[in-house]
């Protein structure tokens, strides 16, 4: 009989990879280190509010020559006091030199399939809303197309990034601080669309 794939050392080790991904996205967005989420929000937050001033190659251009200018200073500080010193501590970035930073194939392999499941999924339900398999909800679809175009209108692509990095790192912090309260909201409105929704379909 053949070994199941799943269970061979490397697929555990991308496994495990992921799952420790998984833990450092939760841990940023529920704020579990503060410097750390603070840093990864307020690169991000700078980094979309330079995008809608400046275009995105200039953007790349000073963020690289900003890091260039960081790294470099401190390669030369650093020989300079080594040869002050007469030490031979070697290259001050040799850690990061040395670490490992490819992405593993099964880690893409495993994202790619996902990936590929989600788009088949999205195509097969597109064609479901185009082609009015059931009438309610190509209905339902054409009302939220309809509001994308007043929310197109009010707000570009960049604007509801920046709106949607903002609500990513505030509302599972408010979620988790206010859960009884918002979900006993969230079933008295579903349950009133639920009530509207049926009584047109009778």
């Amino acid at each position: 009989m053949h070994a199941n794939s799943d269970n061979t050392p490397s697929a555990t080790a991308s496994g495990m990879e992921i799952k420790h991904w998984k833990e450092q996205v939760v841990d940023l967005l529920y704020w579990r280190d503060l410097q750390r989420t603070g840093v990864v929000f307020g690169a991000s937050l700078f980094l979309l509010l330079s995008l809608s001033v400046c275009s995105i190659i200039s953007v790349i251009s000073y963020v690289g020559l900003a890091l260039l200018s960081v790294t470099i200073s401190f390669r030369m500080y650093k020989g300079i006091l080594q040869a002050v010193q007469k030490s031979e501590n070697g290259h001050p970035f040799k850690m990061y030199l040395d670490k490992d930073v490819g992405i593993s194939s099964e880690l893409v392999h495993k994202y790619g399939d996902t990936a590929l499941a989600h788009f088949n999924s999205l195509i097969k339900e597109l064609r479901r809303l185009f082609l009015v398999e059931d009438l309610v909800d190509s209905l339902k679809f054409a009302v939220l197309m309809w509001i994308l175009t007043y929310v197109g209108a009010l707000f570009n692509g960049l604007t509801l990034l920046i709106l949607g990095l903002i609500g990513a790192f505030s509302w599972p912090v408010i979620y988790e601080k206010h859960q009884a309260q918002i979900d006993h909201y969230y079933g008295l409105v579903n349950k009133q669309i639920k009530d509207v929704l049926g009584k047109k379909t009778e």
